[in-house]
C-alpha cells in the first residue's frame, strides 16, 4: 500500500544479508560480466534503511563498519533513490536516507546491495509512487546483480549476472556462522583472478546443482554441506591466502562445511544446530584468524517495511 508523502514522514525498511550456497561462474561475456548460476540464501543479519523527506538527497550511516560506507552518490542507496526519482518523473530525489548497519561491510554478503534494495522500497513508500513490484525488481537489476535478491529474500536461483531470479523452496532452518575479515576484497579483482587461474581451460556453462537444490528443499544440513560450492573461492584464496586458515579453523571447530561467501573475504560455515553454531563462533573469535564471528540462521524474508511513522 502506498501513502502520500505528506502523511508519511519516515519509512524504515529492514533488509537481509545473503550467502551464496552455490556460485557457478561461466566464461567472461562480451560485456565484461560472467554468466552465473548463483543460489542465494537470505540470512538473519539485517540492515535497516530509513527514508525521510529532505530538501536534497543525503545519507548518514551508523553501526559496525559504518566509517567504511560511502556517503556520496556512489552509495547504492543514493543511486536507488535517484533511479526511482527519474523513473517516476520526480524533479529530484528529495530524501534523507539513514542506514543502520548490521550486515558486515565489504564482506561478500551484499550489504551495499541490500541497502540499495531497501532504499528503493523506502522511497517508493515515502513518495507514494505506487510502483509495481515487478518494476521495482527491474530497477533493482539495473543497480546491481545482487540487488533484486535482497527484495525477494528466502532462497532463489539467480541466472544471467545473477539478477534473473527463480524462487526456491526451503524445507527447514539452516544454522550459519560468518567469520568476518579485516578489510575487503574487490569483486572485479576476484573475477579477474578467477579468469587468470582458469587460463585457457574453457569454463563450463554454469548450472545449479540438483543435489544442492534437493538439500535446500528437504532442509537437510548434512546434504547441503556436501553440495556447497563457490567457483570464486580459489581466486579469493589466491588474493588472500589467510582465508585458508579461517576455513581450517571453522572446520576444526565442528562446522559441517565452510566456504568463502561470494567474492569474500567473509567465510561462511554451516552448522548442524544452534548450540554448535554458537560454539563455532566462539572458537573462531578466539582463533586469531578473523576479526569477529556471527551466528545466524536462514532462510530470512526479503526487504520489507519495518515501520511507517505518521505525522
Amino acid at each position: 500500500m502506498s501513502h502520500p508523502a505528506a502523511s508519511v514522514p519516515a519509512v524504515t525498511i529492514r533488509v537481509p544479508a545473503k550467502v551464496n550456497v552455490q556460485l557457478a561462474v561461466g566464461p567472461p561475456r562480451a560485456d565484461g560480466y560472467h554468466d552465473l548460476a548463483n543460489v542465494f540464501l537470505a540470512v538473519g543479519l539485517q540492515d535497516r534503511v530509513t527514508a525521510r523527506p529532505a530538501p536534497r538527497l543525503s545519507i548518514t550511516c551508523a553501526g559496525p563498519g559504518s566509517a567504511l560506507v560511502p556517503l556520496d552518490g556512489t552509495n547504492l542507496a543514493a543511486r536507488a533513490a535517484e533511479l526511482l526519482a527519474a523513473h517516476t518523473g520526480r524533479e529530484r530525489a528529495d530524501v534523507h536516507l539513514h542506514i543502520d548497519k548490521d550486515i558486515p561491510v565489504a564482506g561478500g554478503m551484499a550489504g551495499g546491495s541490500a541497502d540499495g534494495a531497501a532504499a528503493l522500497l523506502a522511497c517508493a513508500e515515502l513518495w507514494g509512487t505506487g510502483t509495481p513490484r515487478e518494476e521495482l525488481l527491474e530497477l533493482a537489476g539495473r543497480l546491481g546483480s545482487d540487488v533484486p535478491f535482497a527484495i525477494v529474500g528466502g532462497a532463489a536461483l539467480g541466472l544471467g549476472r545473477g539478477e534473473l531470479l527463480t524462487p526456491l523452496p526451503v524445507g527447514g532452518t539452516f544454522h550459519w556462522v560468518f567469520a568476518l575479515a579485516d578489510g575487503g576484497l574487490s569483486t572485479p579483482e576476484v573475477y579477474r583472478e578467477c579468469d587468470r587461474l582458469r587460463g585457457e581451460d574453457p569454463a563450463p556453462a554454469p548450472e545449479a546443482s540438483p543435489a544442492l537444490l534437493a538439500a535446500l528443499r528437504d532442509g537437510d544440513a548434512y546434504a547441503l554441506a556436501g553440495a556447497l560450492s563457490n567457483d570464486l573461492q580459489p581466486a579469493a584464496i589466491s588474493l588472500r591466502p589467510s582465508l585458508e586458515d579461517v576455513l581450517e579453523a571453522g572446520s576444526a571447530a565442528g562446522a559441517l562445511a565452510g566456504l568463502v561467501s561470494g567474492s569474500g573475504p567473509t567465510c561462511a560455515f554451516l552448522a548442524p544446530d544452534a548450540p554448535t553454531a554458537a560454539r563455532i563462533a566462539t572458537v573462531l573469535e578466539g582463533s586469531g584468524t578473523c576479526r569477529a564471528a556471527r551466528a545466524t540462521t536462514s532462510p530470512a524474508p526479503g526487504a520489507g517495511v519495518l515501520t511507517i511513522s505518521g505525522a
